[in-house]
């Protein structure tokens, strides 16, 4: 399996993991403050993870952290994915059942890749596409099934919006995927849940239990921090609209737990939805892509191995250690293979 994708699936068996746990503490937290501490833990954690990982690395070469030019899209990452889609993941979560929102997170995939493709301009085919229509058909399902005799389907909808905000922050995490995974996700969490925590108390929320903001600072730190470090990580390798689509396996494993723990009714549209989705990513997971591409001349900093697009001396004394990141230059070269949108292949078509 590409590296890229395993790294995606393995956050989106954390992420997915993530929505029915926190739907179980919707009922003694309120969702901007559940939001708040989900994204508490996440900070919390992996800034510890950071600090100590870089105290048990001082004497190495640490080249792919944070640079002054990757504000202002962090900033916009923070805004997008760490404020607005967790409120309106929590807000719909309280009227929704869990399973049945875990299928419709889904859709963040799908709005990853329109974003990716139609305002980001990244290489998409003609099996892209019907995986994507597959996965739009079944989420319609899942919101048809949804909606009330009277009235408009809120919560469904919230958890849409909540989709749209986390695809604009894939989109725009893309940019900055080549830096630390771990310090992008830590200061995403520290801000997120300060204005969260913020908002939440000036609305007059109270603090909850301790067995609750333990149990959120947990989940946050799994479902959110680890998670996002991965997907980061697969967004290097693999591009939003293709990270997006591996990263559609997530609803599934939130969807399963539901029906295990929650103990969720559902019907005959759950799922076909539910078969639908499964044809959708499978048409992505068999998707290849292979043509003679150039590479221009570039430079940036990033963890890497010495493989067939890093041949660079070094103006440090290096030790031979494999993977290592630091600053280096990659001259023009033109060739052909098997390849996606990374962050070495963002070339015209």
């Amino acid at each position: 399996m590409h590296q890229g994708a395993l790294y995606a699936l393995l956050a989106a068996a954390l992420f997915g993991a993530s929505t029915p746990f926190s739907k179980m503490l919707v009922g003694h937290v309120s969702p901007v403050t559940l939001a708040g501490l989900l994204y508490l833990g996440s900070g919390v954690g992996l800034s510890i993870w950071y600090v100590v990982r870089r105290a048990l690395r001082r004497n190495e070469q640490d080249g792919d952290g944070l640079r002054r030019k990757d504000l202002p899209w962090l900033a916009a990452v923070i805004l997008s994915g760490g404020i607005g889609g967790p409120i309106l993941l929590m807000l719909g979560l309280s009227s929704t059942p869990a399973s049945s929102a875990s299928l419709l997170l889904n859709m963040e995939g799908v709005l990853t890749a329109a974003l990716a493709w139609f305002v980001f301009k990244e290489n998409f085919d003609r099996r892209i596409v019907l995986g994507m229509l597959v996965i739009v058909l079944a989420g319609v399902l899942l919101s048809w099934q949804q909606v009330p005799e009277f009235g408009v389907p809120w919560g469904p909808l919230a958890i849409l919006a909540a989709c749209l905000c986390w695809a604009i922050d894939n989109n725009l995490t893309r940019r900055i995927s080549a830096s630390d995974a771990v310090q992008i996700a830590a200061i995403k969490g520290l801000a997120a849940a300060a204005v969260n925590l913020t908002l939440a108390f000036s609305l007059g929320a109270q603090w909850p239990a301790a067995a609750s903001i333990g149990a959120a600072a947990l989940i946050g730190f799994a479902g959110y921090g680890v998670s996002l470090v991965l997907f980061v990580l697969a967004l290097r390798h693999l591009g939003s609209a293709r990270t997006g689509a591996y990263f559609s396996a997530a609803p599934f494993i939130g969807a399963a737990i539901s029906l295990l723990v929650l103990h969720d009714s559902v019907g005959g549209l759950f799922w076909l939805a539910a078969g639908l989705m499964a044809v959708g990513i499978w048409l992505h997971l068999t998707e290849s892509h292979h043509h003679p591409h150039t590479h221009e001349e570039t430079e940036h900093a990033h963890s890497h191995r010495h493989d067939l697009h890093h041949q660079h001396q070094h103006d440090f004394d290096w030790d031979g250690r494999e993977p290592h990141s630091h600053s280096h230059r990659h001259l023009p070269i033109s060739h052909s293979h098997a390849h996606y949108p990374d962050i070495h292949h963002r070339h015209q078509h």
